[in-house]
């Protein structure tokens, strides 16, 4: 395991529904203020970690605009936290109404490595300020790994079709980079909260230090005016990964379950 695991993981798997920029937003926002949602990632039988996402309510401004507060934080848990401990904490601040980052801060824990890095998004002149330097884009909204999961919650899929590939882009590793998704497709998931219809996408994936050549990321989005993530599955270097929502709560509509 090496620096960026959880980044890798226990947020990339929820990026997984990103689509156009170019497609409508929905009428009504899908989370809110006071959202959080609980997941445990699994190494094969064990729970390796654990990852909570939430919402919180903020009066900070930026560009004289008011913002939602989004933090992520993940860590080991079980025998997995003696041998390799993480602690990891992500925030991004974000524009109430468009969902564009104008903030991003990682404060990284894993076991001997760290990591505090912090990154400033100027849309309009399509560039980000980070702790290294700055970093120019090809398009006039690029997102952070947490902001880019809220910003496509609000997305009109109405017009989705298997086979999909669709291209956002964000600012990982002090770079720009381009993520193809592909959509496949619902299915109905079973969840210690219930069966959940769910609508299945592929993200793609960078081989390296965690995934293989030929891996696969799956992601499990539920089908209702949530949007959140469900379940994740991928083949790592050595066995395979599952993530899955533990508990849901403070959000936009109850959970549609079965």
């Amino acid at each position: 395991m090496r620096k960026h695991i959880l980044t890798l993981i226990l947020i990339a798997f929820v990026f997984g529904n990103g689509f156009s920029q170019t497609i409508d937003y929905l009428d009504k926002s899908a989370f809110k203020a006071g959202e959080t949602i609980k997941y445990k990632l699994k190494y094969g039988f064990f729970t390796a970690a654990e990852a909570t996402i939430q919402v919180l309510a903020t009066d900070v401004k930026l560009n004289n605009k008011p913002t939602y507060h989004l933090l992520v934080q993940g860590q080991t848990s079980g025998s997995f936290d003696v041998f390799y401990k993480v602690r990891n904490r992500y925030d991004s601040y974000i524009d109430k109404d468009n969902y564009s980052p104008y903030l991003y801060t990682e404060n990284v824990r894993e076991n001997k490595y760290t990591r505090n890095d912090k990154a400033r998004f100027y849309q309009n002149e399509k560039k980000v300020v980070a702790t290294k330097g700055t970093f120019k884009s090809p398009v006039n909204q690029t997102f952070d790994l947490v902001s880019a999961y809220y910003f496509t919650r609000n997305l009109d899929l109405k017009g989705i079709k298997v086979g999909d590939k669709i291209v956002l882009n964000y600012f990982l590793d002090d770079e720009v980079t381009p993520l193809t998704i592909e959509y496949f497709g619902k299915e109905i998931i079973k969840t210690n909260l219930g069966q959940i219809a769910c609508l299945k996408f592929s993200p793609s994936i960078r081989p390296g230090r965690v995934f293989k050549k030929d891996s696969r990321l799956f992601l499990w989005i539920s089908d209702d005016a949530n949007r959140i993530p469900v379940k994740a599955q991928a083949e790592v270097l050595v066995g395979s990964i599952n993530m899955e929502i533990s508990s849901a709560s403070g959000l936009v509509k109850p959970l549609n379950t079965q």
